[in-house]
């Protein structure tokens, strides 16, 4: 049985991808198939549904900065589009549509949510997590996530037991959980512990006291978030994260087949998206972001929701929704991942053509992070400051220059100035920050993005605005050299083979010096022979 699943899940999943669509799609798909052919799920794969569910809030968790939800753009624009949102659709649900009550309720809430999964997969694709679009829809869909878990509490209904309020004083407890993730080291040790703390400690734990094990295992991940190694475990995760995943979306399609009467309730709800999507827009441009900002923030939300059918899935599990009306939207979330995948990768292009039109409704003030910026007395440029950026930054600076240091990442511009750097937020994948870049008195940049694609994007642009001077870049392999050069980059480096150079020669250095030891001891005998040609006193 388990082998046809997996089989199944994964030719349709090979299908979707061949054509541009999520793999997603595929499992969905796949679902709906092995019902038409008879097979059941049972509790072997809603368990595992279940647990995949558990990893997804965990990870979400491990990723959760609450400086990213107090943002207004975020918090005041993520509630107020997903209320309109929630109460357009529940005007339809229960005055046209007849719908009890409380299931109107339920569905209008899960069509608010736009997709976690797909939009972190676009954003990380298009290197665009840390830019200031991407971290915008990061941060709603978090607390669309926070929503969510919170409504899957109160829709499970369960009774608390007096023991519930012993999770109050959890973070007390969150110095001895991160002292664990420590003591694991980096290997399948830490991936344990991550385990027990999602699906033990969160999942378990917070269910045998009635609470929501899907508030448990989010909990658990955000005591952690903060630890050096909370990347690592997320990344590490992230391949079972999917796999388990994988049997959520086929329980989901294994429900039932679709009725006529679904489709049409599904393709009714896919008419509602284009004016979700424009609502995001709208919202964005009320907190001062660009228009490109806004636009591709919001191309990054248009989607259904994963999330919302996990929250439709418990509510049909509580009797509270029938199996039909969620067979209908996850049609409706399958299509509209088949609508944004292809919207999305083709993000860029859709603004150029549309730039002049919206460029009238961009509002004349800017939000703070989302201006043009103004370099200064500074002749040099060195764009991302990771390690080798700051490196490249602090030399530049011994020898006279007068560097700056640019960068999408919030974090590290704070970190930076901090340490005394000048350092800037910017996003070298915005054509609009380069056009309006005053670069007469910069000699040269350098490119030291983790990105080849940002690399490619930042040196075409500064060709095309006029830029004369140097540009180097950092290149981690041989094939991109060429690519670099054809962007208008005039000298690469490659950091793996410049470092290994590095090495080698101060080994050989040391290794041709004279031997101290050696050295010591000619000292010695030199210095006793002295003391012997000297009178006795």
């Amino acid at each position: 049985m388990e082998v046809v699943w997996i089989a199944a899940a994964y030719v349709l999943g090979i299908a979707a991808r061949q054509i541009g669509l999520p793999p997603l799609v595929g499992y969905l798909l796949a679902g709906f198939g092995l019902h038409a052919l008879g097979f059941e799920g049972g509790e072997a794969l809603d368990h595992i549904a279940h647990l995949g569910v558990l990893m997804l809030l965990f990870s979400i968790g491990l990723k959760l900065r609450l400086s990213t939800l107090v943002r207004p753009e975020v918090f005041v624009g993520g509630l107020a589009h997903l209320v309109i949102v929630a109460a357009g659709f529940a005007l339809v649900f229960l005055l046209v549509l007849d719908l009890p009550h409380s299931a109107g309720v339920v569905l209008a809430v899960a069509l608010g949510f736009s997709s976690t999964v797909l939009a972190a997969k676009t954003l990380e694709e298009n290197g665009e997590v840390k830019s200031f679009h991407g971290r915008t829809a990061i941060g709603i869909l978090i607390l669309q996530d926070l929503v969510a878990v919170g409504a899957i509490g109160v829709i499970a209904g369960e009774t608390l037991s007096p023991w519930a309020l012993a999770w109050l004083g959890l973070p007390l407890a969150k110095s001895a959980i991160q002292r664990g993730l420590q003591l694991s080291g980096h290997g399948e040790l830490m991936l344990l512990y991550g385990l027990i703390l999602a699906l033990g400690v969160g999942g378990a734990g917070f269910a045998s006291t009635g609470l929501s094990s899907e508030l448990g295992a989010l909990v658990l991940g955000t005591l952690v978030a903060d630890h050096p190694r909370a990347t690592e475990l997320s990344r590490g995760l992230w391949g079972l994260r999917e796999l388990l995943l994988v049997g959520f979306f086929l329980s989901i399609g294994m429900a039932g087949l679709p009725t006529l009467d679904a489709l049409l309730v599904a393709g009714l709800i896919l008419l509602a998206l284009p004016l979700k999507t424009i609502l995001y827009f709208f919202v964005f441009l009320r907190f001062r972001l660009r228009v490109r900002s806004s636009l591709l923030a919001a191309l990054a939300l248009a989607s259904y929701s994963e999330f919302g059918l996990i929250v439709a899935g418990v509510a049909a599990r509580s009797g509270q929704l029938s199996e039909d009306w969620l067979i209908a939207l996850a049609m409706a979330v399958a299509v509209s991942f088949a609508f944004a995948a292809p919207l999305n990768a083709r993000a860029h292009r859709l603004y150029a053509r549309l730039e002049s039109r919206l460029l009238p409704l961009q509002s004349p003030r800017r939000h703070p992070d989302d201006s043009p910026l103004a370099l200064g007395d500074a002749d040099i440029v060195v764009m991302g400051i990771g390690r080798i950026g700051a490196g490249a930054y602090e030399r530049l600076d011994e020898s006279g220059w007068t560097p700056i240091g640019l960068d999408s990442d919030p974090l590290k511009v704070e970190r930076q100035a901090a340490a005394g750097r000048r350092v800037l937020y910017a996003d070298a994948e915005d054509p609009d920050f380069w056009q309006r870049l005053d670069l007469a008195g910069v000699h040269a940049v350098l490119l030291a993005l983790p990105d080849l694609n940002a690399k490619g994007i930042a040196a075409r642009e500064l060709r095309r605005n006029g830029f004369r001077g140097l540009i180097t870049a950092t290149s981690a392999f041989s094939d991109e050299v060429p690519l670099l050069e054809e962007a208008g980059v005039d000298e690469t480096f490659n950091h793996y083979e410049t470092a290994g150079e590095s090495f080698a020669r101060y080994s050989q250095q040391w290794m041709e010096a004279p031997d101290p030891t050696e050295a010591d001891r000619s000292s010695d005998q030199a210095a006793d022979q002295a003391a012997g040609a000297l009178p006795s006193s």
